[in-house]
């Protein structure tokens, strides 16, 4: 069983992005806004996220 992940902010429609929904549910769009509202960095040199559940 999966109790976390560690990862990057990945763009909309991507298939790194439905890994983060599957695995914390609709927060993922709260998680995001966010970051957006934050002003992190998005994709490979982005910043990271612990997301743990």
């Amino acid at each position: 069983m999966v109790q976390g992940l560690i990862t990057n902010f990945h763009q909309p429609r991507s298939t790194l992005l439905l890994l983060v929904a599957a695995l914390v549910g609709d927060d993922w769009r709260q998680i995001y806004q966010h970051a957006l509202d934050h002003q992190y960095r998005f994709l490979s040199y982005g910043d990271g996220s612990v997301l743990h559940f």
